[in-house]
């Protein structure tokens, strides 16, 4: 199978791309002693957790149903956090974790007697230092929900934590992670020599071209050393960063002022972060506006009148048919799919080694039936 005669929309994924920044993970892990786990919640595709499995050290999980999506498709070690964790879904995923991160002191009050001898347990802190480049990505921003503030942490209620977890990065580089770092030992330092682990969450863009990972290995292995402490890196993003596209189609070219071809992805639907974030996605091929000679308004086949990829130009003009490949759109877009409209999920598939194309999870009526 050829990319040219492959269904669409259709995710693929590039198994070489994809072991390369493994196999980039790994190596950290190796150098510094740190444990990296991938974040589910940035990163899953069925077809590619056996090669996940073979490089990191497990995964961390939001909740249940990821827990079990970890241990099923990777089966190493599962990290679970959760904002809050459901009564009735509380004994399994003890079952399913090596650690638990709690997001309050009241989370952990109420769970404490189930956890703790079965599960490491940890609480989430919020050090009050971030960088992220907008607030619906800061998970330290003023009001926020996620974690514990130094001015509301309970030091009497320590018993029984193992550990404590950060996130405060969005695809930033580890000069960021230093800032964190100082706030971290700022307010949480006298309780760091008390702790088995620390967890540094995510946001590191470490398989950014250019990020530098020696700094990294270097701060790590001086956290280690000065608190005697495990250390986690929790990673979605980096995992799956340029290892993959979205393919889609030209269904229909329509002129009103300008030209717009719809096509059968959606950016709501299977590229929400573009709209979300926002950002532009590039297109394979394509340039800016008025950069090549044919420029076209890339458009969702849905009802959502803001359903838009952006205005891209080509060498040649668009025709019904014609493939339209989105660059890097692997992480945080499968994992944050919908149906919305009844619109077909793409399919998944990867681009083996030996260069064929394998499809490895169709989808169809059934996923919007299941959800309506």
């Amino acid at each position: 199978m050829d990319i040219d005669s492959i269904p669409t929309p259709l995710y693929l994924l590039d198994e070489v791309k994809l072991e390369k920044n493994l196999q980039l993970l790994a190596s950290i892990e190796n150098r510094s002693g740190a444990k990296i786990l991938l974040a589910l919640k940035g990163f899953a595709f069925s077809g590619a957790m056996d090669m996940v499995s073979q490089y990191l050290h497990g995964c961390c999980a939001s909740g249940l149903h990821e827990a079990k999506y970890a241990t099923d498709k990777v089966g190493k070690e599962v990290h679970t956090f959760s904002p809050a964790f459901k009564e009735d879904e509380i004994d399994e995923i003890i079952k399913l974790s090596h650690h638990m991160v709690f997001n309050s002191f009241s989370q952990w009050q109420k769970h404490k007697h189930r956890a703790v001898g079965f599960v490491s347990c940890g609480l989430r802190i919020n050090p009050e230092v971030s960088a992220s480049p907008t607030d619906m990505y800061n998970p330290c921003a003023r009001y926020s929900r996620l974690g514990i503030t130094a001015k509301e942490f309970q030091a009497d209620l320590l018993d029984g934590i193992d550990g404590l977890h950060f996130h405060a990065l969005c695809e930033q580089g580890v000069d960021e992670l230093q800032k964190v770092l100082l706030g971290l030992e700022e307010k949480f330092g006298e309780y760091l020599p008390q702790m088995r682990w620390v967890n540094f969450g995510g946001g590191h863009h470490i398989t950014k071209k250019g990020y530098d990972v020696e700094k990294l290995i270097s701060l790590i292995k001086d956290f280690k050393a000065k608190y005697d402490v495990d250390v986690y890196l929790e990673p979605g993003e980096a995992v799956g960063w340029e290892t993959g596209v979205l393919v889609a189609r030209v269904l229909d070219i329509i002129h009103n002022e300008i030209d717009i071809a719809i096509l059968d992805t959606s950016a709501e639907a299977h590229m929400p972060d573009t709209i979300i974030m926002p950002y532009r996605a590039a297109v394979r091929g394509a340039g800016k506006v008025g950069e090549k000679p044919y420029t076209y308004r890339l458009a969702g086949n849905t009802c959502l009148a803001g359903d838009i990829m952006g205005d891209y130009s080509f060498d040649q003009a668009l025709n019904i048919g014609d493939k339209i490949i989105f660059e890097d759109q692997t992480h945080y877009t499968i994992v944050k799919n919908t149906t919305f409209n009844g619109i077909k999920l793409p399919d998944l598939a990867i681009s083996r080694k030996d260069g064929t194309i394998e499809i490895v999870r169709k989808f169809g009526f059934e996923e919007y039936e299941r959800r309506n």
